[in-house]
């Protein structure tokens, strides 16, 4: 099933989806990738405030390409999600409202996702010049001197995404081995 979904998200709206609904998000998204987590996490634990407001918002773990002439963003596809399941259950719990990446996430990373009634989201790997056409916006709004790993907001129209883990816990990745393992055929 097809849904639009606007960004900054609706933890209402959240709790409706279910694993494998596709999602088209449109609104403001961030990026951040381990080097912008990692000093997010520095941060916390000095006491100082984030760079952006987390609550309701959607991290997107991307790492751009240079932008081509009369475009807001480059090749704009996922990255490996896990690499950032030591810092989400944290942002989680200051209220991050879900999380875009490609692969697995760890049980932490789930249980944060259902104690916080949060998200995690597919992108397409690979798709990386298909995605950046949903991106209209992009500005570095924290950490410019990571470069590509700085923490950028974009605003982005019809961005395609799956839901991977819903807000119950439930996971794409394991159920869909059961309804698809081919030895109960």
């Amino acid at each position: 099933m097809d849904i639009q979904l606007n960004a900054p998200i609706d933890k209402n709206k959240i709790k409706e989806l279910k694993i494998g609904d596709m999602v088209y998000v449109s609104g403001t998204i961030y990026t951040a990738r381990d080097a912008a987590h990692k000093r997010m996490a520095e941060a916390l634990s000095k006491g100082e405030t984030l760079p952006i407001d987390l609550k309701d918002n959607l991290i997107y773990y991307m790492g751009p390409s240079p932008a081509r002439e009369g475009r807001p963003i480059g090749s704009a596809g996922p990255t490996t999600a896990s690499r950032m399941d030591k810092y989400a259950p944290d942002l989680l719990d200051l209220g991050l409202g879900g999380m875009i990446g490609k692969g697995k996430r760890s049980k932490e990373v789930t249980e944060a996702i259902v104690r916080n009634g949060a998200i995690y989201f597919a992108a397409i790997g690979g798709a990386g010049a298909l995605l950046s056409k949903a991106i209209v916006e992009s500005e570095v709004v924290a950490y410019d001197d990571l470069g590509t790993e700085a923490i950028r907001k974009l605003k982005v129209e019809n961005f395609p995404v799956i839901v991977v883990i819903d807000s119950k816990g439930n996971n794409l990745y394991e159920e869909a081995g059961t309804l698809y393992n081919r030895e109960k055929i």
